[in-house]
């Protein structure tokens, strides 16, 4: 009997201890933005940036209109605008800014949709002449696509956290069919950063990423190389970290048939040449893509959104730079539908991490809002 008794505990504190990994206790979800009859969207489209508690993150905001099962629910046929949050207190609260009023953050004369937007001044977009300081302390830079399927992308550059923007800058297609553009960078000096992007593949469809490097501040980019082989399904979206001098780490959003999962890969010269890794994750029900980041300890942090039954937004951590993760943790599971996720995230100065997303659930359905989780991942082991 008492042997069976401390079996019985002992399995307790097992499956305990698995339980506290998996869902974290100290987690806590706010709204960033939310407006009735609304579509608030794809903060992995746009970026997130910190300085210390002041966190500020990029996202769509559009019109609410049921499309069907496997669409998006935005209305196609009215403008969708690029605005930004800000908050000063490590995400706990946050303003909504509209940079489009200065003309910023848009296609030229139209939204991502190809909706007109009247009455708005929009920047022509022109060779950048370089001379950017990616190393100043209040440094943001976006990278925005106008098409999934290539095209011509442009860039934009921050002096003072995202209040004004110099820009656009024509990004180069670099060889390629086109380059769909989201913001996916790493600054290594004063002039010199790696951006981590998607092109067409060699049939002009969606898509296959690669590395590019500038060394002058943005006057010129060098190809790198190809995060992997073309696939016949696409390869899209990398989210990447450096690990040291010339190793990075990237995760990629895979679609191959009716299997949508997050692989990794790994490069040993500086973004030249990559060699697959463990997959993160095996499955993220129709597709999401990654959100990585590397935690002030060492340890990798990927957070992304699950979008089959339970809808959800989840974490996991890595604490040998990619080569194994933990088990999936939680961070919310109460989606409504399949519309959500699109994850970026960001550590604050306590330790705790930010992770912000696009969302639908019972009390906000059937609007798509901007929401944020703020959550402390699990002690090293």
């Amino acid at each position: 009997m008492l042997r069976s008794c401390l079996f019985v505990l002992l399995l307790c504190a097992f499956c305990a201890s698995l339980y506290a990994e998996e869902n974290p206790v100290d987690a806590k979800h706010v709204r960033v933005y939310y407006e009735q009859g609304r579509f608030g969207g794809w903060p992995a489209n746009h970026g997130m940036w910190s300085w210390g508690n002041e966190i500020l993150v990029g996202f769509s905001r559009g019109w609410y209109k049921y499309l069907g099962p496997e669409r998006h629910a935005i209305d196609r046929d009215k403008p969708e605008e690029h605005l930004l949050a800000r908050s000063l207190d490590g995400g706990e609260t946050w303003s909504i800014e509209n940079p489009a009023e200065k003309g910023d953050l848009l296609p030229e004369g139209k939204s991502l949709h190809g909706v007109e937007l009247p009455g708005i001044e929009i920047k022509k977009a022109t060779e950048c002449p370089g001379g950017i300081n990616f190393m100043h302390p209040n440094f943001a830079m976006t990278l925005r696509m106008n098409s999934v399927d290539g095209g011509q992308s442009r860039f934009y550059y921050s002096y003072d956290r995202g209040k004004n923007w110099e820009g656009p800058f024509l990004f180069p297609n670099l060889g390629t069919k086109g380059v769909s553009a989201r913001t996916d960078y790493i600054v290594d000096g004063p002039s010199t950063c790696t951006v981590f992007l998607t092109a067409a593949k060699s049939n002009g469809q969606e898509g296959r990423p690669f590395a590019a490097r500038t060394t002058d501040g943005g006057k010129s980019w060098e190809f790198l190389g190809w995060i992997g082989p073309e696939h016949d399904g696409f390869a899209i979206m990398p989210a990447t970290v450096r690990l040291g001098e010339n190793e990075l780490y990237t995760v990629v959003r895979r679609r191959e048939g009716p299997k949508r999962w997050l692989p990794a890969y790994a490069s040993g010269d500086n973004g030249r040449t990559w060699r697959p890794m463990p997959d993160p994750v095996d499955t993220v029900g129709e597709g999401n893509p990654p959100s990585l980041i590397k935690l002030a300890d060492g340890r990798l942090c990927l957070t992304y959104g699950y979008r089959a039954r339970p809808f959800s937004i989840c974490a996991r951590i890595s604490e040998d730079n990619g080569k194994s993760w933990s088990g999936e943790i939680v961070l919310r599971n109460d989606g409504l539908n399949r519309d959500i996720g699109y994850c970026r995230s960001v550590q604050r100065p306590d330790g705790k991490v930010v992770t912000a997303y696009y969302f639908c659930d019972a009390e906000t359905n059937p609007d798509r809002y901007i929401g944020a989780t703020v959550w402390s991942p699990p002690p090293a082991k």
